[in-house]
C-alpha cells in the first residue's frame, strides 16, 4: 500500500535548534545538495512515520523573510513558491520574543504554519513559563513543546504537522497581524487595487503582496510589475501613493513602520502568554562567558583550545592510522602473493594502493578534526571565536563575524568561501574569501602530519598547530594591506548573537563529523584515484630506459655470491639471507629511482627545479605540489609513487624514503610553509570563482597566494640556512 505523501519544511532562527531536530527526525536518511540555482546548502530527509511518507526540507537558518540574503530569499521562496504541506517554525523558547518576529511573519503566508517551542528546559530554568494554549489560541496556530537535544517531543511534532496537512479549514483570518489603522487603510486601498488589475495573476494572496510592496521588498515589486501589463505605471503610482501615505503620518520609513508595528504586536502576545518568575537563579551560560570571554584569559584559553585540537588529532590518530596502515598492508601481501608479474599488478600495488592507501590512513584524523569543529559549534563556543577575535579582525577592516567562515576553513575551505554569505557588506565578502584560503584545511593535514612525523616527531603536533597559527597571521596581516589598497573601506560593525552553551548531543556530533568527512571519503573513489593512476602512469612511463649501470646484473651477481657462501650453521644462513635480501631490495630502490627520474614524471620535475631549488625543494617535491592543485591530498601519494616508498607499510616507507633522501629539517618547513599558503585546490577555485563571480578576482586569488608562498618558503629556507639550522 503506497503511503500518502507529504512536505514538511522546517524554519528558524539560527541557533534555534533546527539542525538538532532536523537530524533526530531524519537520523540517517538524508541527503546533502544545493538549492536549484544557488550554492545555498540543502538538506532534504525521507521518512515514514504514522503510514505518511513525509519529505523533511530544512530551510536555511534565519532571523525573518525580508529578502537581504541568500538565505532569506531562499527560505521564502521555497514556503511561497514549492508550497510544502506544512512549515514548521522552530522557536527559541528561551528567547521567545526574537524568535517570534520569523513567526509572525510566516502568519502572514497563507501557508499551514506550526510552531515548535524548542528548548522549552531552558526556559524553564531560567524561570520563563509559557502557556502554550494561550500562545496557541492568541496566533491561532497549532505550538508544540521539543526538546530537541533530549529527542523529546518529535512524535507529537510531526502528528502534530499531519495532523495539520490533513486539516482541511482555510487560513484563519485571526492570523493576520493587524497594523494600526492608517496602515490598514494604505495596505486595503492598494490591495483593492492590486485586485482589479491583476485579476487570476497573482501568485500570492492579495493582502500579503500589498504589504510587500508597501514594505517595498524588490523582489515581489519586480515579479509583481512584470505581471501588471499595461497597469504598470499605474500600480507604481499606486505603491508610491500608499507608501507617501504612511510616511506623511508617521514621519519614517514605511518599512521601519511596519517592523515597529510587528514587535508591537509580538511584546502583546509575550505579555499575555508568558510568565517570568521572580526567583533568582544562575546563568550558566553568562558565567561560562565570564572565562572565556574575558578580555585578559579569553584568547589564551581560545588558543590552548586549538593547540589541544592538533594534539588530540596527532596523538590519538595515529593508534586507528595504525591499524587502517595494517589492512592496507594485508591487502598489498595478498595481491602480491597472487597476482602473476605484470603491467597490471604494477599499477595495482605501485599506483592505486600506494596512491589511495597513502592517503586513506590519515581518515582517523580527519574525523578527530571534523569531531572538533563540531563540538565547537554545537556547544555555542564557535560564536565566542568571533567576540574573541572581533579586536584583532578589524585590523584588517572586518569584524569577528568574518572569523566563523575562517575557522570552518580548518575542515574545508569550500562551505567556509560559502559561509560568507552571511557578511552583508561586498567588500567584507570578497575580502574574507580572498583570505579564507590560508586556513589549512583538512585535505592539508596528511601532508603535514607525515613531513613533521618524518623529521619532527616528537613534536609534531606543536609544529602543525605553528604551521596553522601561521596562516591566520598571514590571513590578517594580508586582510590589512588589501582593505588599505584594492579594498578601501570603513570597519563594519560588530553586532552578533552569543548563543547559550548546549550540551552537543552525540547523534547530532556524529552526523555532523560523517557529512563532512563523507567528502574525504569520495575523494577517494575520484579525484585521488584519478590522480594516482595518472602520477603513475606518468612515472612508469617510458618502459624501456637506458639505466646508468646494470642493476639485473648486480642482482644476479649477489645471488650467485649467497649460493656459494652457503653456510652450514642455520643461524649464519639466515643472517646471510637477509643481508643479501636488503642489499637487493637496495638496488631494485635504486633502480626503481633512476627509472622514475628518467620517466615522463621525472622530466616533469626537472623542468620545474630550476622554480623550486631557491626555496629547498628537489623535482619529486615540486612534480607532488604541482599535483596538489587538484586535490591536496594527491600530494601524498604523489611523494610517495616519487621518493619510490618500497615496503607494505606505505606511510612509514615514505617517511623512511624522506628521512634518507636529500630533504632536511629546514627544506621540510619550507615545503609545510608553501603548502600552507600556495593555490588553493581545484574546487575551491571554483568556489571562489561562483561566489565572487569575477574571473579578475579568482585570478588574483590564485596568483597571490601562489607568490606569498614562494615568498615566504623563500625567507623561511635561507633565513634558517643563515642562523645555521
Amino acid at each position: 500500500m503506497t503511503s500518502r505523501k507529504l512536505t514538511i519544511a522546517l524554519a528558524g532562527n539560527p541557533n534555534s535548534g533546527k539542525t538538532t531536530i532536523f537530524n533526530n527526525l531524519t537520523g540517517a536518511h538524508q541527503k546533502v545538495g544545493n538549492w536549484s540555482g544557488v550554492t545555498v546548502e540543502k538538506k532534504e530527509g525521507v521518512i515514514i512515520r504514522h503510514g505518511y511518507e513525509l519529505t523533511i526540507i530544512d530551510l536555511p537558518g534565519t532571523y525573518s523573510l525580508t529578502p537581504f540574503s541568500i538565505e532569506e530569499i531562499v527560505a521564502r521562496n521555497f514556503v511561497l513558491d514549492a508550497h510544502p504541506d506544512v512549515v514548521i517554525d522552530i522557536i527559541d523558547a528561551s528567547n521567545l520574543e526574537r524568535s517570534l518576529y520569523l513567526a509572525t511573519q510566516l502568519r502572514e503566508i497563507d501557508c499551514k504554519v506550526l510552531f515548535a517551542l524548542n528548548m522549552a528546559d531552558m526556559a524553564k530554568s531560567r524561570g520563563v513559563k509559557i502557556h502554550a494554549d494561550k500562545l496557541s489560541e492568541l496566533l491561532d496556530v497549532p505550538v508544540v513543546f521539543t526538546v530537541g537535544n533530549k529527542n523529546e517531543g518529535m512524535d507529537a511534532l510531526l502528528k502534530k504537522a499531519i495532523e495539520l496537512a490533513e486539516n482541511t479549514r482555510q487560513t484563519p483570518e485571526g492570523r493576520k497581524v493587524h497594523y494600526s489603522p492608517d496602515i490598514e487603510t494604505a495596505v486595503a486601498d492598494l490591495q483593492n487595487f492590486i485586485h482589479q488589475a491583476l485579476p487570476e495573476k497573482l501568485p500570492y494572496s492579495e493582502r500579503w503582496t500589498a504589504i510587500k510592496l508597501i514594505e517595498d521588498d524588490k523582489i515581489v515589486r519586480e515579479r509583481i510589475l512584470s505581471l501588471s501589463g499595461d497597469h504598470q505605471q499605474a500600480l507604481e503610482a499606486q505603491i508610491r501613493l500608499a507608501r507617501q501615505y504612511i510616511t506623511d503620518r508617521f514621519d519614517d520609513d514605511p518599512e521601519i513602520i511596519m517592523t515597529d508595528e510587528r514587535y508591537g504586536f509580538i511584546a502583546g502576545i509575550v505579555k499575555e502568554a508568558v510568565t517570568t518568575s521572580a526567583r533568582q537563579r544562575v546563568d550558566i551560560s553568562r558565567n561560562i562567558d565570564l572565562v572565556l570571554t574575558n578580555r585578559f584569559i579569553g584568547f589564551p584559553i581560545f588558543i590552548l583550545f586549538i593547540w589541544g585540537m592538533f594534539q588530540l588529532t596527532f596523538s590519538v590518530g595515529k593508534y586507528p592510522q595504525e591499524w587502517i596502515t595494517a589492512c592496507v598492508h594485508a591487502l598489498s601481501a595478498v595481491l602480491e602473493s597472487h597476482l602473476p608479474d605484470s603491467l597490471f599488478k604494477d599499477l595495482l600495488l605501485n599506483g592505486i594502493i600506494a596512491g589511495v592507501g597513502s592517503v586513506i590512513v590519515f581518515l582517523p584524523n580527519i574525523l578527530i578534526l571534523f569531531f572538533c569543529i563540531s563540538l565547537f559549534e554545537d556547544t555555542g563556543y564557535m560564536a565566542r571565536t568571533a567576540f574573541l577575535m572581533d579586536k584583532i579582525m578589524h585590523a584588517i577592516g572586518l569584524h569577528g563575524k568574518s572569523f566563523i567562515p575562517m575557522l570552518m576553513g580548518f575542515g574545508c575551505n569550500v562551505p567556509a568561501i560559502m559561509a560568507t554569505r552571511t557578511l552583508e557588506s561586498e567588500k567584507d565578502r570578497i575580502l574574507t574569501i580572498l583570505i579564507t584560503p590560508f586556513m589549512s584545511c583538512s585535505a592539508k593535514l596528511p601532508i603535514y602530519i607525515v613531513l613533521t612525523g618524518t623529521f619532527f616527531a616528537a613534536r609534531a603536533g606543536t609544529v602543525i598547530f605553528i604551521i596553522y597559527l601561521t596562516g591566520v597571521v598571514l590571513s590578517i596581516i594580508t586582510g590589512r594591506l588589501l582593505r588599505t589598497t584594492l579594498l578601501k573601506g570603513l570597519d563594519a560593525p560588530f553586532v552578533m548573537e552569543l548563543p547559550p552553551y548546549r550540551i552537543p548531543m552525540a547523534k547530532s556530533v556524529m552526523i555532523h563529523m560523517w557529512e563532512r568527512s563523507k567528502m574525504f571519503l569520495k575523494k577517494m573513489g575520484n579525484v585521488i584515484l584519478i590522480g594516482s593512476i595518472v602520477i603513475w602512469t606518468l612515472s612508469a612511463f617510458p618502459r624501456h630506459i637506458e639505466y646508468s649501470r646494470n642493476y639485473e646484473a648486480e642482482i644476479q651477481n649477489l645471488q650467485r655470491q649467497e649460493a656459494l657462501q652457503k653456510p652450514v650453521n642455520a643461524a649464519a644462513r639466515r643472517t646471510l639471507e637477509k643481508e643479501t635480501a636488503a642489499a637487493m631490495d637496495d638496488i631494485k630502490g635504486q633502480m626503481q629511482a633512476e627509472h622514475v627520474e628518467k620517466s615522463y614524471m621525472g622530466q616533469l620535475g626537472k623542468l620545474l627545479a630550476p622554480v623550486f631549488a631557491p626555496i629547498g625543494i628537489d623535482w619529486r617535491g615540486s612534480v607532488a605540489l604541482l599535483s596538489g592543485f587538484v586535490a591536496k591530498e594527491i600530494v601524498v601519494s604523489t611523494l610517495g609513487i616519487l621518493y619510490v616508498a618500497r615496503g607494505d607499510n606505505k606511510t612509514e616507507a615514505l617517511r623512511t624514503a624522506l628521512a634518507s633522501s636529500d630533504m632536511t629539517p629546514l627544506s621540510a618547513v619550507s615545503m609545510l610553509v608553501f603548502v600552507l599558503l600556495y593555490l588553493p585546490c581545484l574546487a575551491t577555485i571554483a568556489t571562489i570563482r561562483r561566489e565572487l563571480r569575477s574571473w579578475k578576482w579568482t585570478a588574483f586569488s590564485i596568483g597571490y597566494s601562489t607568490s606569498l608562498a614562494w615568498v615566504m618558503a623563500f625567507l623561511v629556507y635561507h633565513s634558517g640556512r643563515f642562523l645555521g639550522f
